[in-house]
C-alpha cells in the first residue's frame, strides 16, 4: 500500500517529468546525431542547457513538493570558491537520493549546468533518467577496475576543454550505506588493523586516484563533502520526496586545492582514507549535536525560485497542449480516446514505480557489530 501511495501521489509530477524528459531526450538525440559530428564544444553546450531543464524539474520535487530543508556548514573561502573552478566533489553516500541531494547542492552554487557525475552502469538503462544522463556526460561504471579504468580515463580527458567550469562527483564508498554493507566495511577493518567506522564506508580509492592524478592540472580543488541527517528526521529517499513528505540535510564542505594534495598514487589514496577517517569522526560528533562544527550560511536555506518557474511554466505549457489535443481529438468522447489517455497515465505510473524500485535500498533487519571491543548498533 505504501508504495501504491507513493506512486499514485507521484501522478502529477511525473506527467510533467515523463513529458519534459521525453522531449529532452529527443533534442539530446538530435544534438548527438547532428552537432556532435561537427562540434563537442557546442552539443555540450546545448545538451547541457536543455539537460539542466530535466535537473530543474527533479530538483522541484524535491525543493518545492517534498520541501527538503538544507543547511550548508562551509568556510568563507570554500563558500566564495564553489561554482567559480572545475573540482572533483567527494562525498558520503547517506540514502537513495543522494544524486538528487548532490544536484540540489549543486543547483544551490548555480553551477547545476556542468554538474556531472560517476554513475554505476545500470542507472544508464533507466528510460528518460539514464538516457539524458548519458547524453549528458555522466560516466557510467561496471563496478570492475579492469573494464572501468580505460572508461574512467578517456572520460577525465574529455573534461579537459569543457566548457566552463565543471565539478565532477564521485561517490567513492562504491556502493549505498546498508547496515550489512557497513558490518561488512567493519570486519574489513578490523581484519586488516584500520580504523573501524561507525557513520561510513571503506572508500574504494582506485578511481579518486585516477581522477586526481589526470585531472590535477585543470582541476582546481577537491570539495569534501559530509552529509548527514539530524536526529528525529527521516532519511530522505526518493520515495519519500515522491510522497511529497520533508527531510532535513545537513551539508559539510571543506575545499583542498589539488596542488596541495600528494603526488604520488599511493599518497592520493591515502589522503582519500584519512578524509574518511574524519569525515566518520565528524558525523559520529554531528550525531551527538545535531550539527556540524564551523559557520552555517544561513541564506543557503531558501531554495533558488529557478527550478519552481520552470516547472510552473512547463506545467502550463503542458496543460494548455493537453487540453488543445483532448478537445482537437475528442478524445473523452470515445474509447480510443479514453483508452490513449489511460495508457499514459499507466506509462506515467510504471515509470514512477520504476524509479521507486531501482533506487530503494534493500530492506534489512538490525545489525550489530563489535568495533573496539564494545557493540554497536547500526542503523
Amino acid at each position: 500500500m505504501e508504495k501504491l501511495a507513493a506512486v499514485v501521489l507521484s501522478l502529477p509530477f511525473g506527467m510533467i517529468f515523463s513529458l519534459t524528459g521525453i522531449l529532452i531526450n529527443i533534442i539530446q538525440a538530435a544534438c548527438f546525431l547532428i552537432i556532435w559530428p561537427l562540434s563537442k564544444n557546442t552539443y555540450r553546450r546545448i545538451v547541457g542547457a536543455v539537460t539542466e531543464i530535466f535537473f530543474l524539474v527533479m530538483i522541484f520535487l524535491v525543493n518545492w513538493l517534498a520541501g527538503l530543508e538544507v543547511h550548508l556548514h562551509t568556510d568563507l573561502e570554500t563558500y566564495e570558491s564553489i561554482g567559480k573552478e572545475n573540482a572533483l566533489v567527494m562525498p558520503n553516500h547517506i540514502c537513495d537520493a543522494d544524486v538528487l541531494m548532490m544536484w540540489v547542492l549543486a543547483e544551490r552554487f548555480n553551477c547545476l549546468r556542468g554538474a556531472r557525475m560517476v554513475m554505476k552502469k545500470s542507472s544508464k538503462y533507466l528510460p528518460i533518467y539514464g538516457w539524458a544522463n548519458w547524453f549528458n556526460g555522466a560516466v557510467f561504471l561496471d563496478r570492475n577496475w579492469a573494464k572501468d579504468e580505460g572508461k574512467l580515463k578517456s572520460s577525465f580527458q574529455e573534461l579537459k576543454d569543457f566548457p566552463g567550469s565543471f565539478w565532477l562527483t564521485i561517490f567513492v564508498e562504491g556502493t549505498r550505506m546498508t547496515p550489512g554493507k557497513l558490518l561488512a566495511a567493519q570486519e574489513f577493518a578490523v581484519s586488516k588493523g584500520l580504523p573501524a567506522p561507525k557513520n561510513v564506508l571503506i572508500p574504494r580509492t582506485k578511481g579518486f586516484v585516477s581522477a586526481v592524478q589526470y585531472m590535477r592540472p585543470f582541476v582546481s580543488a577537491v570539495y569534501d563533502v559530509t552529509v548527514a541527517v539530524p536526529k528525529g528526521h527521516p532519511i530522505p529517499s526518493v520515495k519519500r520526496f515522491l510522497k511529497r513528505q520533508p527531510s532535513v540535510v545537513h551539508f559539510h564542505i571543506k575545499r583542498y586545492a589539488t596542488k596541495g594534495l600528494p603526488e604520488s598514487d599511493e599518497g592520493v589514496a591515502q589522503w582519500c582514507k584519512d578524509r574518511f577517517v574524519v569525515k566518520d569522526a565528524m558525523l559520529e560528533e554531528f550525531r551527538a549535536n545535531d550539527t556540524f562544527e564551523g559557520k552555517e550560511i544561513r541564506d543557503f536555506r531558501i531554495p533558488p525560485k529557478k527550478s519552481l518557474i520552470v516547472a510552473i511554466f512547463l506545467s502550463c505549457i503542458f496543460s494548455i497542449g493537453a487540453i488543445m489535443l483532448i478537445q482537437r481529438f475528442s478524445l473523452l468522447s470515445n474509447w480510443k480516446g479514453i483508452s490513449s489517455l489511460a495508457f499514459a497515465v499507466a506509462f506515467d505510473a510504471i515509470l514512477m514505480y520504476t524509479f521507486i524500485e531501482y533506487t530503494k535500498l534493500p530492506e534489512q533487519g538490525k545489525v550489530q557489530a563489535t568495533v573496539d571491543g564494545q557493540a554497536v548498533k547500526l542503523h
